[in-house]
């Protein structure tokens, strides 16, 4: 199976992970002028900024961390050497040009001593100050229905980048070829926006359960509308996020990715094309009202044909599976491609993939080098701030590096609030 992305006028690749934050640097000259006191305070400083905007958590900066960030600062360079009292003009602009360059290398290096210094991020992001209201909102978090035909669990069926780009991925799997695209101006939905498409699949569910438990109690209920209605607070406490204006404005935005990116399907029967099939996360969407603020407060969301006809049918039991509410806490793409992974094929158990193979699932458009040094840092990362429900492990294999994931037993480090893994839910008691 292989994966790969395209994208307009794009070459090379493009990283799965945050870039890091560019830093607004002291002046070397400026620098050199301050007491070692002085110095040392000012490179604090600059590691909480740093920590600030990468969510890490601040601690104080070693002796020898502060060494090495001076001796960042002190390093000469060939724009230091003055040979003459009085420089032409080209003699000055080489002189400018190299200092720049010096400056943009300085600023690389001591990003570089930052994340080595410092504590790793969190694998969770913090929860907000409401949270405790999540469980009164769904009682269970379900993801994408279990087809026969395709599972969309075995893949990413979103971008890892938060800033969604216009493009496609290709799955190439072993009898269909799974093509992800997004709208020419929303691009591809991302792995964050997909939590809409949760609350949406979550609310659907539980209206199917009730209806079914109804229906056993001897009673005439109708089926579930195509269309619900839900608030843009109860979709923000539902993903676990904050409140806040941007998480409005934002949202908005998702929903129109969400919309415009569509999950085309190709069926394979002895190498051939058996049957084509296209479906979009969401159907449509559109916003009922806003508030005094210009922020989404009501929308009308449609549930796509093939999410509700998984879930309408006459079954005993939910073709899904249900996912650790402390999921939308993760805080990096590839974390929660990983948990996806891990709860469709680990479930209880342990399962096991060679990194090639969770590089091509992942939809990443990193080289596999790159990919690799990347989820190292992050299962390192796990160590110390597991996953919810799994503990990651690498091991060398014969045909390269392989990933280890293993369910966290019912006894080991309880989370509070878990909710029971189940292999499907039953509609009625």
């Amino acid at each position: 199976m292989a994966a790969r992305r395209t994208e307009p006028g794009f070459r090379g690749t493009m990283a799965t992970v945050d870039s890091p934050p560019r830093l607004d640097l002291m002046p070397r000259d400026q620098f050199a002028l301050l007491a070692l006191h002085d110095k040392n305070a000012y490179l604090q400083e600059l590691a909480k900024d740093f920590c600030a905007k990468t969510g890490r958590v601040y601690e104080p900066l070693t002796k020898d961390g502060l060494s090495r960030l001076r001796r960042y600062y002190s390093r000469r360079v060939f724009a230091d050497l003055k040979l003459k009292d009085e420089e032409s003009p080209i003699e000055q602009a080489l002189r400018g040009l190299g200092e720049a360059i010096h400056h943009d290398h300085m600023r690389t290096d001591v990003t570089a001593a930052l994340v080595s210094d410092l504590p790793r991020r969190p694998t969770l992001r913090p929860a907000p100050i409401d949270d405790a209201q999540l469980m009164f909102f769904v009682p269970a978090i379900y993801d994408a229905p279990l087809k026969d035909d395709v599972n969309l669990m075995d893949i990413a069926p979103f971008a890892l980048s938060k800033k969604s780009k216009p493009g496609l991925i290709q799955y190439e799997l072993k009898d269909s070829i799974i093509t992800i695209e997004g709208g020419a101006q929303s691009g591809i939905a991302t792995a964050f926006d997909y939590d809409i498409f949760l609350h949406m699949v979550s609310h659907l569910a539980e209206e199917i359960r009730q209806f079914r438990i109804d229906e056993s109690n001897g009673k005439r209920p109708s089926l579930p509308p195509k269309v619900y209605r839900p608030s843009a607070s109860h979709i923000l406490k539902f993903g676990r996020r904050s409140s806040g204006g941007k998480a409005y404005a934002d949202l908005e935005k998702a929903l129109d990715r969400l919309k415009n990116t569509s999950i085309k399907i190709v069926n394979l029967a002895g190498g051939k094309r058996r049957q084509v099939d296209t479906r979009s996360l969401i159907a449509d969407y559109k916003i009922v009202s806003k508030t005094s603020s210009g922020y989404i407060d009501l929308v009308n969301i449609v549930i796509p044909d093939w999410v509700y006809m998984s879930l309408v049918k006459d079954d005993r039991a939910l073709p899904i599976l249900t996912l650790h509410p402390d999921y939308f806490l993760i805080s990096s793409a590839i974390g929660r491609v990983i948990y996806r992974l891990a709860r469709k094929v680990a479930k209880h158990g342990e399962s096991h993939f060679k990194v090639a193979d969770l590089h091509h699932r992942s939809g990443s458009t990193q080289e596999l080098r790159f990919f690799t040094r990347d989820l190292r840092k992050f299962v390192e990362t796990t160590q110390i701030f597991p996953l919810p429900d799994y503990d990651l492990d690498l091991s060398s294999g014969r045909t390269g590096p392989v990933l280890h994931m293993r369910f966290r037993k019912a006894g080991k480090a309880p989370v509070p609030g878990q909710i029971e893994l189940q292999e499907d839910l039953p509609l009625a008691d």
